[in-house]
């Protein structure tokens, strides 16, 4: 069997290796788009923000969405039931702003989850003047440049949407918050300068008006519980691009719990392995084998003497995917640092966990 564990050690090792060129690309390209100069495309754009129950910190996040540096948009706040507490928090910003904001409520949904549903009705209420459809989730708390940010890129007609995501910020510093927010950290850095391989983040995205209506969008959403895996497929289908906008990454403040921290990572695998089964299986092989030799590692250690062939592959082995790890992990830290840091004062209290939990998060 050890000779089993060799391979598998190679082969974890160079995957780390890869991980970490990855980190260094996203680095860079955090920098490349960041040092672009403000963009003059503003059409004028439609913000839908589909709400339900109270999100942490809701008022903020959503009077975040009605002080944006863009001359002439309008916010659409849609729910499904006029009791939700949420529609108190709405109707009040809604009054004090001095953009055009508006509260819709959707009907029940029967096929399909509810904030499709949601996001389906609020599109037919967008003003006649609207070019570019803009969603975002109400845990959301974007900077003031994240819709002109957001919607720049589309003025190349080869984009068929832009996208952002989101970081995970507690203001507890506990664990379950920990490896929330370097979990979800490891899927934010799989997008990038690649447009080809990037996908679509509901909580983050912008389309054309055109666009939306050219590939139909308002019925692939029919019947489906993810927005963004359907909008993906159909950009995918259409050879439309996906254009990652670091700007658009956006910080979610949350107070996890580890029973909130198992329902949310199930769900979002689940959620992947219906939708985007190619990318679930990579995964699961990934982390499959990062586990298993991490584990046969240790139990080398344990039983192998440290001297033996076997006890210098295995600290090897622990060393090299340490360093590689905690390397990558670095890089993307400061990546999202600079964007997120002026944002969120909290932000940098999650650096210890951002370089150390990486080692758990794919059990």
């Amino acid at each position: 069997m050890i000779f089993v564990y060799y391979p598998a050690a190679a082969l974890l090792i160079y995957f780390s290796y890869k991980s970490l060129c990855g980190g260094i690309e996203y680095l860079n390209y955090f920098k490349q788009e960041l040092a672009k100069p403000a963009s003059g495309f503003t059409p004028f754009a439609t913000v839908i923000a589909p709400c339900k129950g109270l999100d942490e910190g809701l008022a903020e996040n959503l009077n975040a969405l009605l002080v944006q540096d863009y001359p002439d948009y309008e916010v659409i706040f849609v729910i499904d039931n006029t009791d939700d507490p949420a529609a108190a928090i709405i109707e009040e910003i809604s009054r004090k702003a001095a953009k055009n904001a508006k509260m819709i409520i959707a009907p029940k949904a029967e096929n399909s989850s509810q904030k499709v549903e949601n996001l389906r009705e609020a599109v037919m209420h967008a003003d006649k003047r609207s070019k570019v459809f803009v969603f975002v989730d109400s845990d959301a708390r974007p900077g003031m440049d994240w819709l002109r940010s957001l919607v720049a890129p589309l003025a190349d007609k080869s984009v068929g949407a832009a996208t952002g995501y989101r970081w995970f910020v507690s203001k507890r510093q506990n664990l379950a918050g920990g490896l929330l927010s370097v979990w979800n950290a490891s899927i934010a850095s799989a997008l990038g300068p690649n447009r080809k391989s990037n996908f679509c983040w509901g909580g983050s995205m912008a389309i054309l008006r055109d666009t939306f209506e050219e590939l139909e969008i308002h019925e692939e959403w029919r019947g489906t519980l993810s927005d963004d895996f359907a909008v993906t497929r159909a950009m995918n289908a259409a050879g439309k691009s996906i254009y990652f906008v670091p700007r658009a990454l956006t910080p979610s403040v949350e107070n996890s719990t580890f029973g909130g921290l198992i329902e949310f990572t199930n769900r979002q695998m689940k959620i992947t392995r219906v939708y985007a089964e190619r990318l679930w299986l990579m995964s699961f092989f990934g982390s499959g084998l990062f586990n298993l030799v991490i584990i046969w590692s240790a139990i080398i250690l344990i039983f192998q003497p440290v001297a033996s062939l076997a006890g210098i592959a295995a600290i090897f082995t622990l060393a090299a995917v340490t360093l590689l790890g905690v390397g990558k992990a670095w890089f993307r830290f400061k990546a999202a640092r600079l964007v997120l840091a002026g944002q969120i004062p909290i932000f940098d209290h999650q650096f210890l966990h951002q370089l150390t939990l990486w080692l758990f998060t794919p059990t």
